[in-house]
């Protein structure tokens, strides 16, 4: 997949494929035989950072979307044009309320709009056209909460557009969002993180926004959030190590400590945790913070208990702790890693199983080195 978009039915398709097959007048999901209580296609960002990811990390260029031949279809018919323009028409509106110097005015209008985007593709794409994400962008640092969270969460919604996302960061919203990350409400944060993550789907935001300074104010997220504060930024944080220069700034924000306290099952971030962990062991800084706040034996503990996915980056994090240091090395066979190891190797995902391949060839050869 290049581009996973999720269907009505929670499935996820290729964009190409699913579009297709919907505009082939099939109303069922492909594999549930479901009927689709809608056709709204959006995007899976948490699957395609994970593609991203596995295709640095196994140094595979990203292919090229799938593009198929353009089917022949019929004009809009006038009920459809004539809902859009009455939609435009109340967009406009709501624009204009967007300059008023009303603070009631500004709440109504920032409000109405977090709700239009929040479900309909044609809406975020009208919003946009009506020019409203250059003004909700200068009302992420109003001084009314309110105004200030309908804002944030309405940009939120519009950024499941792509085209939305490029206009977004263009509308320079990353330091106005980062803003949002150290003085909003509790959801203001949240959905702070949750639109900082949404960007940096975009290759070029993640530069940008770790370039910016949002780093530090999403490790503050993570260590100190709500439950979903946390996600959140987890989230985020994922996205953008992906981008190789990132990873040294979120170990010197202090993610690390915070990883490892949220790998604790009850916290339910596990998953999130250690995919961030694994991508953050890439680098030295990263093992040798892992190593500093305890992480070996958690990651040993994922290796035993976890997920799938999560055994699978844990014992990825683990390869890159043992491949490049004796001591660690030493110190994840003294936690008891080789009988889970083993098992991983015999049931794991066929990722899993090929770094536990490695794992041990490099385990053998690091001890043949020692002794």
């Amino acid at each position: 997949m290049t581009d996973p978009v999720i269907v009505a039915s929670g499935q996820t398709y290729e964009r190409a494929f699913i579009k297709n097959w919907i505009e082939l007048g099939l109303t069922v999901c492909p594999k549930t035989r479901h009927t689709l209580a809608h056709t709204n296609l959006i995007p899976n960002y948490t699957v395609k950072a994970l593609i991203a990811n596995w295709c640095e990390l196994n140094n595979v260029k990203l292919p090229v979307p799938v593009k198929l031949l353009p089917r022949i279809v019929s004009s809009p018919t006038t009920e459809t044009r004539a809902d859009l323009s009455g939609l435009e028409t109340q967009v406009k509106k709501l624009v204009e309320d967007l300059n008023s110097d009303s603070i009631d005015t500004q709440r109504e209008a920032t409000g109405q709009l977090r709700l239009l985007a929040k479900h309909n593709m044609d809406n975020r794409i009208v919003i946009s056209n009506c020019g409203a994400i250059t003004l909700l962008v200068n009302l992420l640092r109003s001084t009314d909460l309110k105004i200030q969270e309908n804002a944030v969460t309405a940009l939120l919604n519009l950024s499941i557009n792509d085209n939305n996302k490029t206009a977004i960061a263009n509308a320079e919203a990353i330091e106005p969002l980062i803003y949002v990350l150290e003085t909003g409400s509790h959801e203001a944060k949240e959905n702070s993180a949750a639109t900082l993550f949404s960007l940096s789907v975009i290759e070029e935001n993640k530069v940008r926004i770790g370039r910016s300074g949002a780093i530090g104010p999403l490790v503050d997220l993570l260590g100190n959030g709500t439950p979903r504060g946390k996600k959140d930024a987890a989230t985020a944080l994922f996205n953008l190590s992906i981008f190789h220069e990132n990873k040294a700034r979120i170990v010197a924000a202090g993610a690390v400590k915070h990883l490892v306290e949220l790998m604790d099952p009850a916290a339910g971030m596990v998953d999130k945790a250690v995919a961030v962990l694994a991508n953050l062991a890439t680098i030295p800084e990263g093992r040798n913070a892992i190593g500093q706040q305890g992480g070996i034996p958690v990651l040993v503990e994922v290796v035993e208990l976890g997920s799938a996915r999560g055994k699978e980056n844990a014992a990825a994090a683990l390869l890159q702790l043992c491949t490049n240091s004796n001591r660690f090395c030493n110190n994840v066979l003294q936690e008891g890693a080789v009988p889970p190891l083993v098992a991983l190797s015999q049931n794991g995902t066929p990722r899993a199983k090929e770094k536990v391949h490695i794992f041990f060839w490099g385990v053998l050869g690091l001890k043949a080195k020692i002794s």
